[in-house]
């Protein structure tokens, strides 16, 4: 388990919004929340609907200071591809963040997302298309990283298992939440709603008043 810890810091070719490649890594984003997500494969089903969520909310986490970076085992060639590709053909469309490549499952193994074990080779194709073989695929983890780089939320999900954006963006208000005012956040709290003082007489009070809404 990573919370509480020091995200793993990487260095690694991504595509950018603007489809250009770049090398990137977690310390390049210190100061910002970072939203950091893996999915197992490029051009394959139902991660096309989690990368489009992610993209369709994109501005909702910009404006929280939050940027988030997609990761999977695939090169940025070949994320690069699927960018291209109209969602009406099963691609992903232009999504407005970076697209990281883990061709040596580096990454994935640092985030213990890694479903398989074996050792991973690259190939390059003719057309200088490099392409991970072996070593199994990242399964569906979820990082919420704060400001100062450590690890404040993780999930992993196993394949068929999708997930909800939207609980991203309440667990990323419920840290500013927290940050700004000391109330912790109870179940199913969202942004506006009352928070708990983190004591006993806190906690009474809150559940006297709002046992009827949990």
């Amino acid at each position: 388990m990573l919370v509480t810890k020091s995200a793993p810091d990487f260095k690694a070719q991504a595509v950018m919004p603007d489809n250009s490649f770049k090398e990137i890594s977690i310390s390049d984003y210190k100061g910002k929340k970072v939203v950091l997500f893996f999915y197992p494969l490029d051009f394959t089903f139902v991660w096309p609907s989690e990368l489009i969520a992610f993209d369709k909310r994109i501005k909702e986490f910009s404006k929280r200071n939050v940027q988030v970076l997609g990761c999977s085992v695939d090169s940025h060639f070949s994320h690069l591809r699927w960018k291209e590709m109209t969602v009406e053909k099963g691609g992903i469309g232009n999504v407005q963040y970076p697209l990281i490549a883990d061709l040596d499952k580096s990454i994935s193994r640092s985030y213990d997302v890694l479903l398989g074990t074996t050792p991973a080779s690259v190939i390059t194709d003719n057309d200088d298309i490099e392409t991970s073989v072996g070593g199994g695929v990242a399964l569906r983890g979820s990082f919420l990283i704060d400001e100062e780089g450590n690890v404040r939320h993780e999930i992993k999900n196993d394949l068929p298992l999708g997930r909800n954006i939207d609980e991203m963006l309440r667990l990323i208000d419920a840290l500013d939440h927290h940050n700004k005012h000391g109330e912790v956040c109870p179940a199913g709290w969202t942004q506006g709603k009352t928070g708990m003082k983190p004591s006993d007489d806190g906690m009474r009070d809150y559940l006297k008043n709002n046992t009827d809404e949990l």
